[in-house]
């Protein structure tokens, strides 16, 4: 039991599913029901964004014809995972977000000008806050009881080019989704310490 366990306020199983015991998966089995995947959106969207923004979108790629053309973007070492995985995600961010100020922060609009104006800022926040969110994704899908797969190894561009061609959005993550497969797990790789990384001042 760590001290992490201890001062949690869940019990010590979710604990260890979404944070202490979970591991990255390389196999996939089972399969992922629309309702489950559903649900991975739907915790998901409580995690906190700048104003409330919420840039991230969610492509989930299900039929053959899309897994092909996602697989064939993918870096070689890759492809497998998420020909295998019972389902795959692409996530993105919308380059408009801030088009959308109405509706996620109605009540406060005054900063929706400043990213109005410049285009550079908007798209530094979107992608920022998209990763964020991503972040968030992941735990989802671990306290569904599911393995996730997240991957950077990809062109992007073409990804964007193939799913994206009105340029609304722009690819950042690819998230294989399911039960761990056979041999999933590789050697478990090290964690710094709490020592190594905070301090107090």
């Amino acid at each position: 039991m760590t001290i992490a366990h201890e001062e949690a306020v869940i019990d010590a199983a979710a604990v260890d599913a979404i944070f202490a015991e979970a591991r990255t998966a390389n196999t996939f089995s089972g399969e992922v029901t629309d309702e489950q995947a559903r649900a991975i959106y739907e915790l998901t969207k409580y995690g906190p964004t700048a104003f409330n923004s919420q840039p991230l979108r969610v492509t989930y790629v299900r039929s053959d014809e899309a897994r092909a053309k996602l697989v064939d973007h993918l870096s070689r070492g890759n492809q497998a995972k998420t020909a295998s995985a019972p389902l795959v995600a692409i996530l993105s961010y919308d380059t408009d977000w801030h088009g959308q100020w109405d509706k996620f922060l109605p009540a406060y609009g005054a900063p929706k000008a400043m990213y109005d104006g410049d285009a550079e800022l908007a798209a530094a926040t979107g992608n920022n806050n998209a990763h964020l969110q991503a972040g968030y994704f992941i735990l989802a899908v671990r306290s569904l009881g599911f393995a996730a797969g997240p991957m950077t190894g990809a062109d992007f561009s073409a990804i964007d080019a193939e799913f994206f061609p009105a340029g609304d959005q722009k690819s950042f993550l690819i998230v294989n989704i399911g039960q761990p497969g056979p041999d999933a797990w590789g050697e478990a790789k090290p964690k710094f310490d709490y020592d190594d990384v905070v301090r107090t001042v």
